[in-house]
């Protein structure tokens, strides 16, 4: 089978015959739209010449039916048809009714000079810019001389009537073709337009998502790691007249948590940077990072455990979704630190249930300084940012102190997160 040429044929989407003409169309367009009188008087000029040059070679006589008619009335007529092409785009209409006259003169002497054709070009213009009613208009003045004419002269009905039909015809197709296809090459410049800046606000949208997800994040970084921080340097203080050794162990601790935290900052402040391609893209914490988390916690000083209830799925949550229950935990914990209170001191308790289509994260803390976080305020923005977290995936997230059953008081903060979107 021989080798299909046909794609190979092709370049920049033309072929080599019409390439090269639609380039000449281009630049033709191009120098009508920045001088667009000198075009209309080069194309005018030419027609004016032509007709002239017919009527002075004699070449008119070939095609009259009268070729007796005076010389000087054909060149009137010649003139007359040629010169209004100066105005055949913006006046299109009132130049077919200036040249309508001199097309009766025309074919009711028997000159039928070819400029009358050039009637044909005003057709075009109309078909090109007008609605179709003015094309209808268009042919009345086109056929009305020729009727006459034919009347007067019966005997000439086809070298009058059916050439000029003709020309009509095709003149209207081709205006009719050529406007489609401008009107369709503006629909998708449009299109492009619209689309480029939907692009653009779709940007703009992620951007601002990005910049409300970072906030998020550097609330819970520089909160978590400042209370533990505060746990530890409080802790040091007491420990430093009894036991050195735990002082200088919480100060390590300290300095491990600091440098952390300033690397997270890092990476996502990198993000907001001129090339965030160059910016750290270090792996978001999942639930395998759930006991360095709570290790940090027990060393600044709140005791805590975690267990785990039913089995954990074939394919593990979605990073979002494992990174949601992290930064939940996490701020549960980090409240428990700043709020917990100091007499007694608090413990907490973290409890992850698999379920068939959900998993539950559930944060208990035996603390007594609850004041600083009743209501959905109290707490600043952690406990609203939380809620954010777990909309995204159509969750639900509880906070509020534990049951007047409870053996002692404390606060709970209860998450459900559907392990599969919701289908739309």
């Amino acid at each position: 089978m021989p080798p299909d040429n046909t794609q190979g044929s092709t370049q920049g989407g033309t072929t080599p015959i019409t390439g090269p003409i639609q380039r000449l169309l281009r630049r033709v367009r191009a120098f009508d739209l920045r001088r667009p009188l000198l075009w209309n008087g080069l194309l005018t000029a030419c027609w004016v010449l032509f007709a002239v040059l017919d009527v002075t070679s004699g070449g008119w006589r070939t095609v009259a039916l009268d070729p007796d008619v005076s010389g000087t009335l054909v060149l009137l007529m010649s003139v007359a048809f040629s010169v209004p092409l100066l105005w055949r785009r913006t006046h299109p209409l009132a130049v077919l009714a200036f040249t309508a006259p001199v097309a009766l003169v025309n074919v009711w002497s028997g000159a039928v000079v070819q400029a009358a054709y050039v009637q044909q070009i005003v057709v075009f213009n109309i078909a090109l810019r007008l609605p179709g009613r003015a094309l209808a208009w268009a042919g009345a003045l086109v056929a009305a001389p020729l009727l006459a004419g034919a009347a007067h002269r019966p005997h000439s009905w086809d070298p009058l009537i059916v050439p000029h039909v003709w020309a009509f015809a095709l003149s209207a197709m081709l205006g009719i073709v050529v406007r489609t296809r401008k009107e369709y090459t503006e629909a998708l410049v449009d299109r492009a337009r619209r689309m480029e800046l939907e692009r653009d606000q779709q940007a703009r949208l992620a951007a601002a998502a990005e910049r409300t997800r970072i906030a998020r994040e550097m609330h819970d970084i520089i909160g978590h790691n400042l209370s533990v921080i505060t746990g530890l340097a409080d802790g040091g203080a007491y420990a430093a007249a009894r036991s050195p050794e735990r002082a200088a162990q919480a100060l390590e601790a300290i300095g491990t948590t600091s440098r952390q935290a300033l690397t997270e900052l890092r990476r996502l402040l990198g993000v907001l940077r001129d090339h965030p391609a160059e910016a750290d893209r270090a792996p978001q914490p999942t639930l395998d990072d759930m006991d360095e988390l709570l290790t940090g916690v027990r060393t600044a000083g709140l005791p805590v455990r975690l267990r785990v209830h039913g089995t954990p799925p074939p394919s593990p949550p979605t990073a979002g979704r494992q990174l949601t229950v992290y930064r939940v935990v996490q701020e549960a914990l980090t409240n428990t630190l700043k709020h917990g209170g100091t007499d007694p001191s608090p413990t907490a308790e973290v409890i992850l249930t698999y379920r068939a289509t959900e998993l539950e994260a559930l944060v208990t803390d035996t603390g007594t300084g609850a004041v600083g976080r009743r209501g959905p305020d109290a707490g600043g923005q952690g406990i609203t940012g939380m809620r954010e977290r777990a909309s995204l995936y159509d969750g639900t997230l509880e906070a509020g102190p534990l049951p007047a059953s409870a053996p002692v008081g404390g606060w709970q903060v209860r998450l459900r997160l559907p392990l599969e979107d919701t289908p739309s």
